[in-house]
């Protein structure tokens, strides 16, 4: 009884602060004066970042039952100012049993006992607990970018305000547009679609290795022809025939997700991991890797393409037995930190690139997911 009165004296503790803070964002919100001053604006958006600023320094979590999949992407979405600045105005639900089912506002409790609390790392047992409810539990091996996609989805669908909804769009989406040509006629269709992360392949179709993250890039978006047992009906053919697969980029998010695919299925059905070498840069601008048949966008939005790196998310050991952690740039600081579970540390550039990988060191750490920041958004 005294540790669950005292587990709930903490949350009421942390929901009063949370709301002092989310007051003091909607002021920010409203009073446009103020927030066009530079220095007002400083010192008003200052103490609402939360653990993104690093006001108390850098915070681990606790893993509670191997969660380090789920430790590494809330440290990423956590230490985006971006996307706290929109978790922060969410509409808080009105029951109990409503906050504890909603993903965003636990999340955003979390954030507040982070950036509240003193202790160098804290327990996302509450937010675990919530995320239960919709099938993703404890004591289970995650793929990182499965439950990437998992956790984006659930705080899209739970956030109320339509025009927080639009921006977590802006700040997370990237759009394509889809061509497919058929080889016989002049028949081609064309559609615009969305994806949260950029699916990038590290060997091509002859099982060749990808040197390099800009080789990637590249591959990915070579068209493709689809032959033989591949081949697509054409409605003005009247058959299938030849096409012509390709994919063109139309626009690019503020916080652009690259996943690499480094597990792959065997004829035997038995996941691989992909261990080799593959170095990613520090800067990417998409107009020196991609060629213009390769981009539907115009001028404006192509200038905006130049990104720095923001997080790494990597995976050691194997398939059936692995780790993750995460390697986070601050946007404050600019300084690299390592967040591995409840272990936090400073860490070089020099740290990061160890997540190349290695071909013969297959339980050696490699890079999985990596985030993108713009560094000149529109």
């Amino acid at each position: 009884m005294g540790q669950r009165s005292g587990r709930q004296e903490r949350s009421k503790k942390l929901e009063l602060a949370l709301s002092g803070t989310m007051k003091a964002e909607a002021e920010v919100q409203s009073d446009k004066k103020e927030a066009e001053e530079p220095k007002a604006k400083g010192q008003r958006l200052t103490p609402v970042f939360g653990v993104a600023d690093l006001k108390n320094g850098a915070i681990g979590l606790y893993n509670v039952g191997e969660s380090c999949c789920l430790n590494s992407l809330l440290q990423v979405f956590l230490m985006n100012i971006h996307f706290t600045r929109i978790l922060r105005r969410i509409t808080v639900p009105l029951h109990a049993a409503q906050k504890k089912k909603n993903v965003p506002y636990q999340m955003l409790l979390l954030l507040e006992e982070m950036q509240c609390g003193k202790r160098k790392a804290v327990s996302p047992v509450d937010f675990a607990c919530c995320l239960s409810a919709y099938r993703v539990k404890l004591f289970v091996q995650y793929d990182a970018a499965q439950l990437f996609l998992t956790l984006w989805n659930l705080i899209k669908e739970q956030m109320a305000k339509p025009e927080l909804v639009e921006e977590l769009n802006c700040l997370y989406t990237i759009c394509v547009q889809e061509h497919l040509a058929c080889q016989k006629c002049s028949y081609e269709t064309k559609r615009n679609s969305s994806m949260l992360t950029l699916p990038l392949p590290v060997l091509d179709s002859n099982s060749h290795v990808l040197k390099t993250l800009e080789d990637c890039l590249q591959y990915f978006f070579h068209p493709e022809e689809l032959s033989d047992r591949n081949m697509c009906f054409c409605v003005q053919c009247g058959r299938k025939t030849p096409f012509l697969q390709s994919m063109k980029l139309v626009r690019l998010p503020q916080t652009l997700t690259i996943h690499l695919k480094r597990f792959c299925f065997e004829q035997s059905a038995y996941i691989h991991k992909l261990s080799h070498y593959l170095p990613f840069p520090q800067y990417l601008d998409f107009k020196e890797i991609l060629t213009e048949n390769q981009c539907q966008a115009d001028d404006n939005e192509k200038a905006a393409w130049q990104y720095e790196l923001f997080a790494v998310v990597a995976h050691s050991g194997s398939t059936s037995c692995g780790h993750y952690c995460a390697y986070i740039r601050s946007l404050t600081e600019r300084k690299w930190y390592c967040f591995n579970d409840s272990e936090v540390c400073q860490v070089l550039w020099d740290d990061v690139k160890c997540t190349y990988g290695h071909s013969s060191l297959h339980w050696g750490e490699t890079a999985y997911l990596l985030v993108y920041m713009k560094k000149h958004p529109q």
